[in-house]
């Protein structure tokens, strides 16, 4: 990191730490940013795409329909910007097989994003969202995975850097606060959290995000942390009644173009463009939850015509409801979640094997897993066309 690259409209100051690198400190939050009428168009967008994906999520019949599906997708994508490697199809197996054995790391990664959403959320009814809130998720996402050694829960006692594999402190591309300065910018964020809102919501949305990752307050982590914190600001301040609305699909899509907007508020001081490429994002990625929930109410009511009009018990289409929050099944589970016997539970999923519904996964004779594809494309699709 170089002080040349830093201009005098740079988002804060260049300090040399005792090694002799020099790391940014970012100022405390809000910036002075001028609302033209493009950027007014671009919160009008963004605000109108976000309000028809909240519209469906107040009419679901059921709000785990599509939140739970979901929350899993987003997992799966933001973990991938981290160079993770499991799959939508992986995690969902994994979980339905409701084994004791260790999973593969990719695996274990997303499983951790999963809970620490979860947990995330839970904690939203007792605490705001915090510097507590933030180490709570934190612990929750780095247990038993790559950097668990990284202090998990805990905010950095060290100096970190970014850049390319293996680059070294001088060969680093951005170096975050020192420790000291980062404890005075934490407490300065939590601030700004907490205070009355200087700018539209998801205008606050775009600078919190920027601040979080130019903080860099967790030796590992600070990504998918800075992506989780998104959905549970909207889901705080009741921007959505359900988290159903992820930015990760849309960074990963503009991966580049991501990482330089968030330099150049730091070097530049280029919150325009970044925040106009977040209300992108926000925009497009409701467009797309808005088609994705729709194709999946659609399958859902299709589904349940077909056994309706064939009469079919309620055990079946209680069956086929849980289908679209957990699409990868065993006998065991649908037998304890419909508490019914396993050999009830076995021919009522014979039914949806026979209607197509249903695929066995395994190939096994005993421990099958069966997965509704049908939902799992419509989910794992890269965009709701």
């Amino acid at each position: 990191m170089q002080p040349v690259d830093f201009k005098k409209d740079s988002w804060g100051k260049l300090i040399k730490a005792p090694g002799g690198y020099w790391a940014f400190v970012p100022n405390p939050l809000p910036p002075k940013v001028a609302i033209g009428w493009d950027l007014t168009n671009n919160i009008s967008a963004a605000d109108r795409s976000m309000g028809e994906l909240v519209g469906i999520a107040r009419t679901l019949p059921n709000p785990y329909l599509l939140v739970r599906p979901f929350m899993r997708r987003e997992a799966v994508l933001s973990s991938r910007i981290e160079g993770t490697q499991a799959s939508l199809s992986q995690l969902l197996l994994f979980e339905a097989a409701e084994t004791t054995a260790a999973p593969d790391s990719d695996v274990r990664e997303v499983l951790n994003y999963v809970t620490a959403l979860e947990e995330g959320l839970a904690l939203l009814k007792e605490l705001p969202v915090s510097m507590r809130l933030i180490r709570g998720v934190h612990g929750r996402l780095m247990d038993k995975v790559r950097g668990q050694h990284r202090t998990p829960g805990e905010f950095r006692t060290s100096q970190n850097w970014i850049g390319p594999p293996g680059c070294t402190l001088n060969e680093a591309t951005f170096i975050p606060p020192p420790v000291s300065e980062m404890k005075n910018a934490l407490g300065e964020l939590e601030k700004f959290l907490h205070e009355k809102p200087a700018f539209p919501p998801l205008v606050q949305l775009a600078l919190i995000h920027y601040q979080f990752e130019a903080i860099h307050p967790f030796l590992d982590g600070n990504g998918r942390v800075g992506r989780l914190l998104i959905i549970l600001l909207l889901c705080a301040e009741r921007l959505l009644p359900q988290p159903l609305l992820y930015l990760s699909a849309y960074f990963e899509r503009n991966r580049k173009q991501y990482y330089d907007l968030l330099l150049e508020v730091s070097q530049e001081g280029n919150w325009a463009e970044w925040i106009r490429f977040f209300l992108r994002g926000v925009e497009e990625e409701s467009r797309d939850a808005v088609k994705r929930s729709d194709k999946l109410l659609r399958l859902w009511q299709g589904y349940r015509e077909r056994f309706q009009s064939a009469r079919s018990s309620a055990l079946l289409l209680r069956l086929v409801d849980e289908l679209f929050s957990r699409p990868a099944i065993t006998v065991s589970w649908a037998a304890t979640r419909l508490r019914i016997t396993p050999r009830a539970a076995q021919l009522n999923i014979d039914k949806l094997v026979a209607s197509g519904i249903l695929k066995e996964a395994t190939g096994r004779q005993r421990n099958r897993i069966y997965v509704a594809n049908g939902i799992v494309r419509i989910v794992d699709a890269p965009k709701a066309n």
